[in-house]
Parts: structure tokens; sequence; C-alpha cells
């Protein structure tokens, strides 16, 4: 089916106000684009695979809302156009508000990744989403099936192969895992298939326990090895009570560098002893401040890695 579509060009400054407008005008769903950068908040919610910076706020926004086709276009627009009114008289600059329509086709938004991700390699480990056969020649290759749903984590990103290449040079049998940021699950799903022996995962995402939950089990990773806890372990110290202290060969964050920081003094409490820190998701401009950061925790340095314009710091707790 085809929708309607409408795109309102207005300021960032009003995009609250006209929001809420139009929810009390009766239209359900809107889409709003802008250049305004993440806050400290949004950026301590953001687990990779999206990048620190964007462009420079221009102070445009627009916002895009959705009609059926049997719906009164007219009357909405009218009492969008009112709306726009009441806000303007209220002396909040709302840009030039001009709308424009157009039309789209109906999609399933929630699925429309999938077109995206296809089967890749990690060395000679294939990552590969459900919905794809594996090829003759990959029967013998480490098989990791990821489905991240809503969740973040296909393992595509170079930070998160940066961490895979990092885990696996220092997993054992006995190793204990902290994922933070775990996402799709896909570190932690890696780390049990090439033998660690348990592995904890932290996120904010609440959408990340169900994607946990389904790619742990595509995988025939045992439900005993691996335990999700939904929570800031940065701020909330009843999750670093869950998690536990000292108890960690590895802790691994594939997080943007703006959350290394505040987190790598947090992690120290829970990392064993001699135990490992493996960190990624940090864009090449920042290397310093995460490596300044591990040292000032008293870490030491063993190797940072690069892929592209991303790097991972590996370091070590001292016995």
């Amino acid at each position: 089916m085809k929708w309607n579509k409408y795109t309102l060009k207005t300021r960032t400054e009003a995009e609250d106000l006209i929001s809420s407008m139009m929810q009390d005008a009766g239209i359900e769903g809107i889409e709003i684009e802008d250049k305004v950068p993440l806050s400290q908040r949004e950026k301590e919610q953001m687990f990779v695979d999206i990048l620190p910076e964007g462009p420079a706020d221009d102070g445009v926004a627009y916002i895009s809302f959705y009609l059926e086709p049997d719906a009164d276009q007219e009357e909405m627009l009218e009492r969008v156009r009112e709306g726009l009114k009441e806000i303007a008289g209220w002396g909040v600059e709302i840009g030039e508000a001009t709308i424009q329509a157009s039309k789209t086709e109906d999609k399933d938004w929630i699925n429309n990744w999938k077109e995206f991700f296809h089967q890749f390699y990690v060395d000679d480990i294939l990552i590969k989403p459900s919905w794809e056969e594996v090829k003759p020649e990959d029967r013998e290759k480490l098989l990791i099936q990821i489905d991240p749903g809503t969740a973040f984590g296909t393992g595509m990103h170079e930070t998160t192969q940066l961490c895979i290449r990092q885990l696996r040079k220092f997993l054992t049998p006995e190793t204990e895992l902290l994922d933070v940021g775990t996402g799709s699950g896909i570190l932690s799903i890696i780390s049990l298939k090439l033998g660690a022996k348990h592995a904890v995962g932290t996120d904010l995402d609440p959408c990340a326990v169900e994607a946990v939950r389904e790619n742990m089990e595509v995988n025939g990773i045992d439900p005993t090895s691996f335990e999700m806890m939904i929570g800031n372990i940065i701020t909330e110290k009843e999750i670093q009570d869950r998690v536990g202290y000292e108890c960690y060969d590895i802790v691994v964050a594939n997080i943007l560098a703006e959350v290394l920081v505040p987190l790598t003094p947090v992690i120290l409490s829970q990392l064993k002893p001699g135990g490992v820190y493996i960190t990624s998701g940090i864009i090449d401009d920042k290397e310093d401040l995460v490596v300044e950061t591990v040292k000032k925790c008293g870490l030491t340095v063993l190797e940072v890695t690069h892929q592209g314009e991303w790097v991972s710091v590996t370091a070590r707790k001292e016995q």
C-alpha cells in the first residue's frame, strides 16, 4: 500500500512543540531528521556501529508524517497548519514551515535492515544471518549465526572485528568474560564458541535481551553459560554488585571513546588481578584519550590495533 508522506521543514528549537502538536492533532507517528549533536547522555547509551561525530548542526529540522490514502488529507493538513500558527504566535521560531507532499511504499521498518546484512568472514570465522545458507566450502569454518533485530551488533563493523581478534589472543577454557554493551551478544557468543567458560553481558537497551536469547539459542549456547543484565554499569551500584567484583579474566567493551573514559575506572573493580581489558569503538583521533585513561587507571597497555579509522586498546590489570 502507498502512503501519503508529508515533510515539514522547520527549526530544531521547535521540534518538541510541533511533535506534541501533531500528536494532539491525531497523527500517530512521526520521523524527525536534524543535525543536532548527540548529548552526553545519548552517547552513553549508544554502542558501536554508530559514528561518534556527525555533520555540523545547521538548525534545520525535517518532521515527516504519514497518512493513509483514505484519510482526510486536507482536514489533517489544516489542523497542522493551525497548530503551526499557534506555536509561532508564542514567539517560537518555526522557520519557513513549508510542507512537501510525496508518496511512499508501505515498508516493514523492523526488518528493513536485513537487505544490508550478508555473511562475511573474520579470519576463519563465518558470521551469517539465519536467512542465508552455508556454502559447501565454508562448512569447516567456525559458524556464528547472528540476527541482531533491533539490537546493535552484526560483527560487520571494524570495531567488532578488532574485538574478536583480540579476544582470540587471550581466551582460555577457564575464561570468565564480561561483555559491556553486549548488543546482539556477538562477542559473548564467539567467546563461548571458542571455549570460554562463562560470560556476563550488560546493556542499556531492553531490546538486547530478546536478541541475545535468540542468538544464543540458534548458536547452541548453553543458557547456563551466559547471563544478561540490563542497566548502566557506570552509574548503577546495583548493576555493579550483580556483575560482581574481581570476577573476570577478560572485560570487553565495544563502546564509543566518550563512554570508555568513565567506564574504565569502574571496570577496574570487575577485573581479576592480571585480567585483560579489551576496548574498541574508538575513532582514530580519540586513541590518545583512551590510552591515557587506561594508563591513569593503573592498567598496562599491551597492544593498540587498528582497522580502517577505528582503534582497539588492550590492557592488563597488574597482579
